[in-house]
């Protein structure tokens, strides 16, 4: 089976060039309140990190893959796996499409890809995403693809001084097949 790849879209480990995009997605600072990011990167300890860092998810515990469109060969966005857990299986996911790439279905696809590639290749028993209750676009793009609410998380990020944000605990369970499908009756 082939993994990391689809009818408009492929999912490809980092490259040099990849640098000015890293730059502007993780200086956005919009950003930074979804994930653990408190300052800006500069271009130095992003080349460093794309020359050095490592595709080895048990390692780093992480997985950065850009999402390409196969069509122009244009990158629309990043994926990522993080919280790594190979004891219990899981990781956590996240997904951002660059404005002016969204509602293309890249998304769906990526997040599809992804999920085959933990559950088939990396045999990891579930995934999870920690979605603000007002992003109605990831809480729907997960919820088609699989995604389940399983929690509620109250104040959980910190929005400015004083205003906090509800998360939604989304997870995907690996999909069962029967062990006792192929044993005659």
């Amino acid at each position: 089976m082939k993994y990391l790849s689809e009818t408009n879209i492929h999912l490809r480990a980092l490259e040099p060039e990849d640098l000015d995009i890293l730059y502007h997605s993780e200086n956005d600072s919009s950003l930074w309140q979804y994930g653990s990011t408190l300052v800006p990167y500069s271009r130095f300890t992003l080349r460093e990190y794309l020359q050095n860092g490592q595709n080895d998810i048990y390692q780093t515990r992480q997985l950065r893959l850009m999402i390409t469109c196969n069509k122009d060969k244009k990158t629309v966005g990043t994926i990522d796996l993080f919280d790594f857990d190979p004891h219990h299986r899981r990781a956590a996911i996240g997904i951002l499409i660059f404005p002016g790439e969204q509602n293309k279905g890249f998304g769906t696809e990526a997040l599809n890809l992804l999920s085959e590639y933990t559950f088939e290749f990396l045999h990891l028993h579930q995934l999870y995403a920690h979605i603000p209750q007002n992003n109605t676009y990831s809480l729907k793009l997960f919820s088609h693809c699989g995604f389940t609410q399983c929690g509620y998380l109250h104040e959980w990020i910190q929005k400015n001084a004083f205003q906090y944000e509800d998360v939604i605990l989304m997870q995907k369970i690996e999909p069962q097949i029967s062990i006792n499908s192929n044993k005659e009756a």
